[in-house]
């Protein structure tokens, strides 16, 4: 009986500690992780010409998830000193106690391991490229505290996926996958400013830096010209890559859904502001059916 009850408390710690892990990554809270895999999608299926490899599309897709688990680990090591005051932020694991930071760094090296161990699978281009990615992971927390305008760094880590996934499809990365990311980095910046929007107060009391702050009362008017950069940005990607109706129509449908953003935040109320910020995957999701459709119906 003693056996059996010192097994039961260790598989119910042991059950803690791994919920524990799972919310530092965010596993419990996966709009990261679409925010961070629709530009991936975009761009695997525009250069692999709608029909992306699929072990590479493999190994993106749980390279995804990786990444994003480890970008949350070290920006809660990064922060765990910042996030007890702030209200949304004070209940992470680092934040409470209930992670060590020598546990969170073991964690990210091991998430970092599984990532090269996708990546060798990959071309030599691709490897490379991934370096760079890596690196704009791990300095885009630290930014916060110097940079007026971390989300660029957010964007360009988050978009870093798309000539990634060009690199690896065909062994190049052309001006179109620029151009994409590029679109990628537009698009962070305006939901992650409607992330910081809610955070805005507590932001500024503790002295960390967004572009919330940054565009202070001229915040929604540049949300908005964001918005229509992007569309014009997604615009001129269907028209170099050769993409019809089907996709155009996407961008129709991105352009309201980018309207109902705005009108959601028109009071600044945080609620709504964090709302709008999640109501980001649908739009990340409408341009992938897009050009799914649209390859799907090519020549049909």
């Amino acid at each position: 009986m003693a056996t059996t009850s010192a097994t039961n408390r260790f598989a119910t710690e042991l059950r803690r500690q791994f919920g524990l892990y799972a919310r530092l990554m965010r596993l419990d809270r996966p709009i990261g992780t679409w925010l961070l895999l629709w530009p991936t999608l975009w761009a695997l299926w525009i250069a692999g010409d709608g029909r992306p490899d699929p072990q590479i599309f493999v190994v993106f897709v749980l390279g995804v998830i990786v990444m994003r688990s480890a970008g949350c680990v070290i920006n809660d090591f990064a922060d765990r000193k910042l996030d007890p005051h702030v209200e949304r932020t004070r209940n992470r694991p680092l934040a409470t106690g209930e992670v060590a930071p020598a546990e969170a760094l073991v964690l990210f090296l091991a998430l970092g391991l599984l990532a090269i161990a996708l990546l060798l699978t990959l071309n030599t281009l691709t490897r490379w490229l991934a370096v760079a990615g890596a690196a704009l992971t791990i300095i885009y927390p630290f930014t916060k505290r110097f940079f007026v305008a971390p989300q660029l760094i957010l964007g360009a880590a988050f978009g870093w996926g798309v000539p990634m996934a060009f690199a690896a499809q065909t062994g190049t990365v052309p001006r179109l996958a620029w151009l994409m990311w590029l679109t990628a980095v537009v698009w962070a910046v305006i939901y992650d400013t409607l992330y910081a929007m809610a955070d805005r107060a507590g932001d500024e009391m503790i002295g960390v830096k967004s572009t919330a702050i940054l565009f202070g009362s001229a915040d929604l008017f540049c949300i908005g010209l964001l918005q229509v950069t992007m569309l014009l940005a997604l615009a001129l990607i269907g028209q170099a890559a050769e993409l019809g109706a089907w996709y155009f129509g996407s961008i129709g449908v991105a352009a309201v859904l980018f309207l109902q953003q705005r009108i959601r935040v028109n009071n600044r109320d945080p609620e709504r502001c964090f709302q709008a910020f999640l109501a980001n995957r649908h739009v990340g999701a409408t341009i992938f059916a897009g050009i799914l459709l649209d390859y799907l119906y090519r020549g049909g």
